[in-house]
């Protein structure tokens, strides 16, 4: 039985463009996530490592959010170092504060210290300040500080999205010793797309593109190649404003300076995809009469609430628009014809599709990748959500 078991999750090809985990319709296999929770019930940490250790965030996240809730600081605690914490980032809201609540603060911080500054900023904005300073206590002073520094920054600013890992050099440097430091750094960005040219007190003076830099010689000194009009962005920005930017001027990075002009982050395209997405998701969920900070596994009271006042706000339209019938009452006795152009008020729900759970948001709710448990309790909310709803607007 084991080896069948092993046979299932085991990764084959890691280069094979379909990951084992999924179907051909990119769903999660079924027996793959039993698998996965039969080795949880075993504690088989050795295999968990290896399948973990190979896996993408994002299907790490995929997989996280299938397991039962019992099972996934499981999984946390049995793949160890192993567990990339950026999937977590890949998770519901709800799901995510519920494993960091669970864990140890010593295991989030080993796992925080892997991450990207900007990774590590958005996996704590969510906690409360209690629980962020207990995991920002076990990081060593340079790490807590910067990832401090950003969470001080206003909510949905550039401040707050940027990653303070970048490659700053000076001014009078030639290609050559931009090339050598870059080649000689511990500490790099895992990914770049440029490097900035900076004075001594840090103040912006420009960028120099990495294919730019490529095919220059060793000599050139880098006030030949620098672009000193390369669009920056405020610390302070709005995030929104910055994937306006963006998408205007089809950047894949951009630099961020503090009021002062000294550059103090960087914020790359992966960081607007996740703006856009999120701005889409809150505004194809107000329509739907959803609250922007809803999630999947919200409790049932809280959706029921939160979606209270807009229908509230439809009765209140239907009775309106009931009195205003009302006051042409003989004239529609006389034409029936006419209450065929009548709209409805009374069943808003049947008038008007939810683009959000109608999969225009973020991907079809729930999720096709959610397991079969998290499926059957969204459906279960869903309806308990409409009782309450129906009960208390009628």
């Amino acid at each position: 039985m084991t080896d069948d078991i092993e046979a299932v999750v085991r990764p084959v090809d890691v280069a094979s463009a379909q990951p084992p985990m999924r179907d051909e319709d990119g769903k999660i296999r079924p027996d793959f996530i039993a698998a996965i929770s039969a080795a949880i019930g075993r504690e088989d940490a050795g295999l968990l490592r290896e399948i973990v250790s190979e896996l993408h965030e994002a299907d790490l996240g995929d997989l996280i959010e299938a397991l039962n809730s019992d099972e996934r600081v499981r999984l946390v605690e049995l793949t160890g170092t192993d567990f990339d914490f950026s999937a977590l980032n890949e998770v519901d809201d709800t799901v995510r504060e519920e494993i960091l609540e669970e864990l140890e603060p010593e295991t989030v911080a080993e796992g925080v210290r892997e991450l990207d500054s900007d990774d590590a900023v958005e996996l704590l904005e969510a906690l409360d300040e209690e629980d962020q300073d207990e995991i920002l206590d076990k990081l060593p002073p340079s790490e807590r500080d910067a990832i401090e520094r950003s969470l001080d920054y206003p909510d949905n600013s550039a401040g707050r999205r940027m990653q303070t890992e970048f490659i700053a050099v000076p001014r009078d440097w030639n290609v050559g010793e931009a090339i050598d430091f870059m080649r000689d750094a511990p500490d790099l960005p895992d990914r770049f797309y440029e490097i900035y040219v900076v004075d001594g007190v840090n103040h912006w003076q420009g960028a120099v593109a990495l294919d730019v830099l490529l095919r220059s010689h060793r000599d050139v000194p880098l006030t030949d190649l620098v672009d000193e009009d390369r669009r920056k962005v405020s610390v302070l920005e709005d995030q929104e404003e910055v994937a306006r930017l963006f998408g205007k001027y089809n950047l894949v990075a951009a630099p961020v300076v503090d009021e002062a002009d000294r550059l103090v982050g960087v914020i790359t395209i992966d960081d607007v995809v996740d703006v856009i997405e999120e701005e889409a998701d809150e505004d194809l969920k107000a329509l739907g009469g959803v609250t922007s900070d809803e999630e999947l596994s919200d409790r049932v009271w809280t959706i029921a609430r939160a979606r209270f006042n807009w229908l509230l706000d439809h009765l209140a339209t239907a009775f309106l628009a009931s009195s205003v019938l009302g006051l042409f009452e003989g004239q529609l006795q006389q034409m029936v014809a006419l209450a065929v152009l009548v709209t409805n008020r009374r069943q808003p729900g049947w008038q008007r599709r939810d683009p959000y759970h109608d999969g225009g948001g973020a991907g079809p709710w729930p999720p096709a990748n959610s397991g079969r448990g998290m499926r059957s309790a969204w459906f279960r909310a869903e309806a308990l959500v409409g009782l309450v709803n129906g009960i208390g607007s009628r």
